[in-house]
């Protein structure tokens, strides 16, 4: 796994430990979910819905990593088999078209930036890179990206194969 890849590993492993005890669990997708659909409060029910059924599908694909069979998945089952993409890749791209979904509200297409950086902060990125982000996948004059270009670099953070992605732009240090 490439030096990029495994960094956008470890920190999506951080940011999906929403309660901060070191390991992954159901728990965790539950608050996670929660956090993001409330930051969307414009979404529609169905969409809502959609976001948390994906957060539970991530938890479902997350929890087979449990190699030691404790209900928990640790950094190193985490990092040991994300490098499998395959795994995850229909569950990866249902839960990539949830989320950009969520910051689409009237279905036109587009995301604007207060809400893709309300999204992007309850999931626990910061500001600094969620803006570089933004940024990188080249909004319209009226500050738009376009739904289906978020949920493609979505896609492309979790593919340990992609260097120098939109994506690279959320491990801290890395905005310009």
């Amino acid at each position: 796994m490439s030096a990029e890849a495994n960094r956008r590993a470890e920190l999506i492993f951080r940011l999906l430990d929403a309660n901060g005890n070191g390991i992954l669990e159901a728990a965790d997708f539950t608050l996670m979910g929660d956090r993001v659909v409330a930051a969307a409060a414009e979404a529609t029910p169905t969409a809502k819905q959609a976001a948390l059924a994906a957060y539970a599908g991530f938890w479902t694909a997350v929890a087979a990593l449990d190699a030691d069979g404790d209900g928990v998945v640790s950094l190193d089952e985490y990092l040991a088999c994300v490098q499998t993409p395959e795994r995850f890749e229909a569950t990866n791209a249902e839960f990539a078209d949830a989320i950009a979904a969520l910051g689409d509200p009237d279905g036109d297409g587009l995301i604007e930036r207060p809400l893709f950086s309300a999204i992007m902060n309850a999931v626990g990125f910061q500001q600094e890179n969620i803006d570089a982000l933004f940024d990188a996948f080249e909004p319209d004059a009226e500050d738009r990206i376009r739904a289906q270009v978020w949920a493609d670099g979505i896609k492309e953070y979790y593919d340990p194969g992609k260097v120098g992605i939109a994506g690279d732009h959320l491990v801290p240090g890395a905005a310009a």
